[in-house]
């Protein structure tokens, strides 16, 4: 039977600002649990909560550059529920006023362009965490937990999608532009594996002759791009198995264990009426000035497609080196950091997306944390086009600065690792090489081109890939009789 899945994201983003949503504690990650709270974060009676101005702001911005429309009135709400985490016994958030409604985002894909619209953008407050005993971390097999508190009341912005999605790999495109616009936009680090940016995913299976939704599941909490992708799989082919075998679909919230890649029921889905929202009676709605959104509008910085064109149209790039320079914000900022040292912009970009990007996958290494900055870059490169190093030996002298941070021209001199261009020494070099390999000698000779990289390559082995490449082809096609 063909069936068409149908895909929404709800993706939540701890803001990057100094104090919380409603009160004056510290946003900053990683201190002992529970020393970041005040009466406000812990609900102390008494307590009553101010809104911070810099989180509705970054809300704005966020709202514009997912092309939303902004409301000019907006107001929080309490999303009433019971859990550890929550010590208010409700959340603050949004319900329907929220700030921003009815955006889109341009992801590009193996089919072109695709515009996933955004139903809104609204600001809340996020929870505690909760720390599970047991080996694996799990609720379900915890025999006890504790709560740490200094979260609880972190700036969160949630962006909801449309059911626009239609596969795992769109639904990880998503994800992964919103990153970049976000962290574009200097309003969150968008850590993952910090809890800054998770996703909740909202999964459906229908006919493919079929228009209205099928029933839908919810897969809570994916800290990160292949934990999506692989839920969002094994979630799509459980329910094509049911729906194939006549079965029926429930409506539930299911977490996805990344031990087994398979997703569980946690509990039934709640409805909105289940979470008895009404307003909150101790913030006064928020009135969005027209001044207030042109005052957002103006802060907005060059966004990560206006960037593609420029690299393409200033730098005369091609349109795939543009995508993956522009795909990171820090990325885009060390080629034109580069650029301003070094004026060939392809070999740039070729180092960057080849063995720039391969060291920092292979060593889980951010492009700001690099020892490897555009000044040693660009060094590098000037002494391949001063014939001081070949394109090889750049290559053992760039993992070298990768790993310690040292200047190219240091390295190089005290590993010796300099270019061989004296032709004397090199052409006797050639003489040897021609000497001893007779077969692919006569094979050059007889029309046979590829022999000729086989004799440079023996000649490079001689010297340890120290010779200039260029001039032991030039010696060994004039001893050899080619042009």
């Amino acid at each position: 039977m063909d069936f068409e899945a149908v895909i929404g994201l709800e993706t939540h983003i701890e803001l990057s600002t100094v104090t919380k949503m409603f009160c004056g504690c510290s946003t900053v990650f990683g201190h002992p649990p529970n020393t970041q709270v005040c009466p406000v974060c812990l609900a102390l009676p008494g307590s009553l909560p101010l809104i911070n101005r810099k989180a509705v702001e970054y809300t704005i911005k966020v709202a514009l550059a997912l092309n939303c429309q902004i409301q000019s009135f907006c107001q929080f709400h309490r999303k009433n529920y019971f859990y550890p985490d929550l010590p208010k016994g409700y959340q603050i958030s949004q319900y329907d006023l929220p700030l921003g409604r009815n955006g889109y985002l341009e992801i590009n894909t193996e089919d072109g362009t695709r515009k996933v619209r955004i139903h809104r953008v609204h600001m809340e407050e996020d929870t505690g965490k909760l720390i599970h005993s047991g080996l694996t971390g799990r609720i379900s097999e915890a025999q006890e937990s504790a709560v740490d508190f200094n979260r609880c009341g972190v700036p969160l912005l949630e962006i909801v999608t449309e059911p626009d999605l239609r596969t795992p790999e769109e639904a990880k495109i998503f994800l992964s532009s919103l990153r970049n616009l976000l962290q574009y936009l200097e309003v969150s680090d968008c850590n993952m594996e910090e809890g800054s940016l998770r996703c909740d995913a909202n999964i459906s299976v229908r006919r493919g002759d079929m228009d209205e939704l099928g029933t839908k599941t919810e897969v809570k909490n994916l800290n990160s791009f292949r934990f999506l992708s692989r839920a969002l799989q094994y979630e799509i082919e459980r329910q094509k198995k049911i729906l194939a075998k006549g079965g029926v679909i429930r409506q539930e919230t299911r977490h996805f264990d990344a031990t087994t890649n398979r997703t569980t029921s946690l509990r039934s889905k709640e409805m909105a009426h289940d979470y008895r929202y009404f307003p909150e009676p101790d913030l006064v709605p928020l009135e969005i000035s027209d001044q207030w959104v042109d005052e957002g509008r103006r802060s907005l910085p060059e966004l990560p497609g206006a960037k593609r064109l420029r690299f393409m149209e200033g730098y005369g790039l091609p349109e795939y080196d543009a995508e993956a320079l522009t795909s990171s914000r820090a990325m885009a900022d060390f080629f034109e950091e580069c650029a301003k040292r070094y004026h060939r912009p392809k070999i740039i970009s070729n180092w960057l997306m080849g063995d720039f990007t391969s060291l920092l996958n292979a060593t889980d290494t951010a492009v700001e944390r690099s020892k490897v900055t555009p000044e040693h870059l660009t060094e590098m490169l000037k002494l391949i086009d001063e014939g001081v190093i070949s394109g090889k030996i750049a290559k053992s002298v760039f993992e070298e600065m990768f790993n310690t941070g040292r200047m190219p021209r240091e390295v190089v001199e005290e590993k010796g690792l300099t270019q061989i261009a004296d032709e004397e020494e090199l052409a006797r070099l050639v003489a040897e090489v021609i000497a001893e390999n007779e077969k692919a000698t006569g094979d050059y000779r007889e029309g046979k081109g590829s022999a000729l990289g086989f004799l440079v390559g023996q000649v490079m082995k001689k010297t340890r890939g120290r010779a200039n490449p260029e001039l032991i082809n030039r010696l060994l096609r004039e001893r050899l009789g080619g042009s």
